[in-house]
């Protein structure tokens, strides 16, 4: 039987952090070797809110599984057969966004997850074991289990159902997406407020009573992800190629500026 890799999936099963970087401005393939090198587990290519082609997210997925790190694609909600003709040419897993219940959620394994844990169609031969030939049963299976099926909680509702979503078979990652449930609860940007922590420690506790990975993302203020560390995220979006570009550039052009004030 083919065995396939999932890093992410591999750092989470070991109870460590497990970490991604989203990529939304790159297109080329040495985004995957770039962040592997940067100690990154998972890209998160992200389909939702970027303009990626499913064919920039394939390329990319590739190049991710020779250089060590597990490609994660975000599609829109509802959008499985972009999902799964991502699954079927080299992405490791899905995040589907605004889940917020648990029919929701069975849903979302149904479409993402082979027989006989759902009822996604055979894709033959992809890039996950090298292209080598490999019985559809056994390929199957591998990729089931290799998988990360993820979904976001995004709103009172999903945190209210969180218990529900986490029973569900077949789901990994409950994914809190803390931008828009700020935003749901009224107080966009608060990340902080108390109750977006009461919101964290009901995900987190379900998680842990269904043995599913609690996630963050949204959150990249240091001392609030440690905070949300501390309590038991383990699955963390910890930034994305853009914001950590700008970053670094602007901390450049900052010191010679300042250097050259200083002469």
């Amino acid at each position: 039987m083919p065995t396939i890799r999932n890093v992410a999936r591999e750092k989470l099963e070991q109870g460590e952090l497990s970490l991604g970087c989203g990529v939304r401005l790159t297109r080329s393939v040495e985004i995957a070797i770039a962040m592997k090198s940067a100690g990154f587990d998972w890209l998160f290519l992200d389909l939702e809110h970027g303009t990626m082609s499913i064919d920039a997210a394939a390329q990319i997925a590739t190049a991710a599984l020779d250089a060590g790190i597990a490609p994660l694609a975000r599609v829109p909600n509802g959008e499985y057969a972009i999902a799964t003709r991502l699954l079927d040419n080299g992405v490791l897993g899905i995040v589907v966004p605004h889940v917020d219940t648990a029919d929701e959620a069975r849903e979302v394994v149904q479409k993402l997850k082979y027989p006989p844990v759902g009822h996604r169609s055979m894709g033959g031969t992809g890039p996950h074991y090298g292209l080598r030939a490999a019985s559809t049963g056994d390929a199957a299976k591998a990729l089931n289990a290799a998988n990360l099926t993820v979904v976001m909680l995004e709103t009172p509702t999903a945190i209210g159902n969180a218990v529900a979503i986490a029973a569900v078979p077949g789901i990994d990652v409950l994914l809190i997406g803390t931008n828009d449930l700020c935003a749901e609860m009224g107080i966009p940007g608060d990340f902080a407020n108390e109750r977006i922590a009461d919101a964290y420690r009901t995900m987190i506790g379900a998680c842990k009573d269904h043995g599913k990975f609690p996630g963050m993302a949204g959150i990249y203020n240091e001392p609030l992800m440690q905070r949300y560390i501390e309590m038991g995220a383990r699955f963390i979006l910890s930034g994305n190629d853009a914001a950590f570009l700008m970053a670094s550039a602007a901390q450049r052009t900052g010191f010679l500026r300042k250097t050259l004030a200083r002469t």
